[in-house]
């Protein structure tokens, strides 16, 4: 099918590509230009603005948060501008569900719809078609775009109607995954204390009652400070935070833990970490346990 997608960051660089080979007619758009024509030579085609992209009837974008989104969306080179009658917008952004809302109501004024389908799964995953898509929008619209994401990992989940809904849930996700860092960077903190070998910590972990997949993907890189280049930079962890304690706010519930992450993460850019992956903020439990930096072993 015909496609456009905006944003070619660590992650949309990836998607689009897997889009590409699948057979789908993508034209690609970035504000750093030198991004998509790298696409170019795999098959996509190179819009000049995001409007152009978004011609194609079915546009993806994914973008670093909010205001981009809201920015790339809106004004005479934006998707709505270029949108033809009855086409779809799908952000796989993580933003806000105030902001998706808004978006929402902004295109269905404009004839047009909108799907919010945010994903989880870092860049290897979108590079490799492994990704989780959550998925939320007018069902004719999820219908149409169905195809293009089913090209992007095996596993979808269907939210309903309203697509602020896919929103709230990547955050709650999101803020489970920095639950279990800091679990992680607590428990390795007491162990190593104790005089124990935090990879021995690890290995029972994962040989017992916490095999999956994000223990063992965060406790190797918590365990060994693996922290760059970053999947997911710091700053936009923080940001994800942000909006859950937001909706928290919003909805009178009370969230301790993402206000103590939000600490743990704004220590953590005190401390010169911006360029880090979001889980660095392990580091400061260590630092404030006294505990020395970890070995670096071979990768």
């Amino acid at each position: 099918m015909d496609l456009g997608f905006v944003g070619l960051g660590a992650m949309g660089a990836g998607m689009a590509r897997v889009l590409v080979r699948a057979g789908h007619r993508v034209a690609v758009w970035n504000r750093t230009r030198e991004r998509a024509a790298a696409l170019a030579a795999e098959g996509a085609t190179v819009a000049g603005t995001a409007a152009e992209a978004a011609r194609a009837g079915v546009v993806l974008s994914m973008l670093a948060d909010d205001r981009a989104v809201e920015a790339v969306t809106a004004g005479p080179d934006g998707i709505l501008a270029g949108l033809p009658a009855g086409g779809v917008h799908v952000s796989m952004s993580t933003i806000g569900a105030d902001t998706a809302d808004n978006l929402a109501r902004r295109h269905a004024e404009a004839g047009r719809a909108f799907v919010s389908a945010p994903v989880f799964g870092r860049p290897d995953a979108a590079a490799a078609a492994k990704l989780a898509v959550l998925v939320a929008g007018p069902r004719a619209a999820v219908a149409r775009v169905t195809p293009a994401l089913e090209a992007l990992g095996p596993k979808r989940f269907d939210l309903g109607e309203a697509p602020a809904a896919a929103n709230v849930v990547k955050l709650a996700g999101n803020f489970l995954i920095t639950a279990v860092i800091e679990g992680l960077a607590e428990a390795f903190a007491v162990v190593g204390k104790a005089g124990v070998d935090r990879a021995a910590l690890l290995d029972v972990l994962v040989g017992t009652l916490f095999d999956a997949p994000v223990y063992r993907s965060y406790g190797r890189i918590v365990l060994e400070e693996r922290f760059t280049p970053p999947g997911f930079a710091l700053p936009l962890g923080l940001k994800d935070n942000r909006l859950l304690l937001q909706a928290g706010e919003r909805l009178a519930v009370p969230l301790p833990l993402a206000s103590l992450i939000r600490d743990r993460m704004l220590a953590a850019l005190a401390a010169g970490q911006a360029n880090e992956d979001w889980s660095s903020f392990a580091r400061v439990v260590r630092e404030q346990a006294g505990l020395a930096p970890p070995a670096r072993s071979t990768p």
